[in-house]
């Protein structure tokens, strides 16, 4: 009977033991960025653009048609971008892009987020900490019953991911962004 009760609680810590291992990596993954402050990684994003890179300038508004979006756009990048779609979780080369540089729309080059704002998720999607302000805007999603909170370019309205709260210090948010919605470019 010993032996069986110590067999049952042991088997019933490993999700336990697993999910707190899983936070310990996505904190120690988001530490590094976290030698400048906040507001620093927020605003510093022009530093990590190399000169003449093909960036949006500002992020007034851009508009196109269907037809523009499907010249310009891959089929898959076509379906998230403009019909809200999703690709596969661990499809994408940028969720393990570890070099200095700054991520962009693939819809319209308008700078996001930068490598000091991504962690390693372990979701299988490229997520990131926080955001260059004013380059998202939100929307409420309701597809999955529950609501959850949808962002999306703020130049083109390419669809780009959700966030969640459970993210790492020390904004506990977890960006949560399809990699074909982003394009990368390095420092």
């Amino acid at each position: 009977m010993t032996n069986r009760r110590a067999f049952l609680t042991t088997l019933a810590a490993v999700p336990l033991a697993v999910a707190g291992a899983l936070a310990l990596r996505r904190s120690a993954n988001a530490a590094a960025p976290m030698n400048a402050t906040l507001d620093e990684i927020r605003t510093s994003w022009r530093t990590l653009v190399p000169t003449g890179a093909d960036v949006a300038a500002s992020p007034d508004p851009l508009v196109r048609d269907n037809a523009e979006w499907k010249k310009l756009l891959t089929p898959v990048q076509y379906d998230v971008l403009r019909e809200e779609g999703t690709e596969r979780p661990f499809s994408s080369p940028l969720d393990k892009e570890k070099r200095a540089g700054v991520f962009v729309c693939a819809g319209c080059a308008l700078p996001l987020f930068t490598s000091r704002m991504k962690f390693d998720s372990g979701t299988g999607w490229p997520s990131f900490f926080t955001t260059i302000p004013g380059h998202l805007t939100m929307k409420k999603d309701f597809k999955m019953i529950v609501e959850r909170d949808e962002y999306h370019c703020v130049r083109c309205g390419g669809h780009q991911g959700h966030v969640f709260d459970d993210g790492p210090p020390p904004t506990r948010q977890r960006w949560c962004n399809n990699g074909v919605a982003l394009r990368f470019i390095p420092a």
